[in-house]
């Protein structure tokens, strides 16, 4: 016979334990709510009338619902010297973050290859030396990069940051891959190499069948981190080649006394989309690549 007798004990402690997991999920939604509160009033700026915002300020809800601001952000606001809009400059960040993106990954993946499969009297160093970059600010490369970009003759263009970003993003990629690549085990590579496969071989039968989650996180990384880049755009770049960031600076720096919050509004949310884009539809597979090897 089934038992249906009363035990407070157990019913208080299943009540503590809902109160508990009812209060972390209050905090998590304040604190979701704090964080998410700047791009809300953003979205809804960049839908209201100009007018309407200077009447009721910018934390109001909206009264008026147009694209305008969205259109003249796109095609017409003054940045940089021009009137055209940031579409040029978006356009030049996706010619910038694109190949640098996968210049830099695929360079990375052949990098932790070899430094984690065909170790050498030196690797150890040479990967320290590599990773070091990953601790390195920025700032210390201007100078550098300014003299080489100037020798090579890519100032203020778009292949010059390519360049930069490709190269100052080696560092990352190729730590990623390499720790990665360690827990591949050895015997796999043993035997291919056994069986008379090469190196360029096994790499492409072998560890690049291993290897989306890792390209997953390097390439979600790597096209976010060089999309969201502000100092080498500013510093060796101007007008009409500068990717969006920069042009967003330039443009709240227009010089007028007039803010136009509701085109800033909608620049700013035209410069957010690709990385949101992102890790909207990417982001599961970031994490599960992270969990799979990345970051140990």
């Amino acid at each position: 016979m089934a038992d249906f007798s009363y035990d407070p004990l157990a019913t208080s402690g299943s009540w503590k334990r809902s109160r508990a997991k009812i209060g972390v999920y209050a905090i998590l939604a304040l604190f979701a709510a704090y964080y998410l509160l700047p791009l809300v009033v953003i979205i809804l700026n960049s839908f209201r009338d100009l007018p309407e915002i200077a009447q009721n300020g910018l934390i109001a809800f909206p009264r008026s619902f147009n694209l305008k601001g969205w259109y003249e952000a796109w095609n017409t606001y003054c940045v940089g010297g021009t009137c055209e809009g940031v579409k040029g400059n978006f356009f030049n960040s996706l010619r910038m973050a694109i190949p640098a993106t996968i210049i830099s990954t695929a360079i990375g993946a052949i990098n932790g290859y070899i430094l984690s499969k065909w170790r050498f009297p030196g690797s150890e160093w040479i990967f320290a030396g590599m990773t070091l970059g990953v601790f390195m600010p920025g700032q210390i490369a201007l100078l550098p990069w300014a003299y080489i970009l100037g020798t090579i003759g890519l100032t203020n263009s778009t292949y010059g940051l390519v360049l930069v970003h490709t190269v100052q993003g080696l560092s990352f990629t190729t730590l990623f891959c390499r720790n990665y690549y360690v827990n591949v085990p050895d015997e796999l590579i043993k035997a291919a190499r056994i069986d008379g496969a090469g190196f360029w071989r096994i790499f492409r039968k072998i560890i690049l069948p291993l290897s989306p989650p890792i390209l997953i996180v390097t390439v979600i990384w790597q096209f976010t981190g060089i999309w969201n880049e502000f100092l080498y755009g500013v510093v060796f770049t101007s007008g009409r080649e500068q990717p969006i960031t920069s042009a967003l600076v330039a443009l709240t720096m227009n010089g007028t006394n007039v803010r136009e919050y509701d085109v800033m509004s909608a620049a700013v949310l035209i410069g957010a989309l690709p990385p949101l884009l992102i890790y909207f539809f990417g982001g599961r597979y970031f994490v599960r690549g992270l969990t799979q090897g990345a970051i140990k």
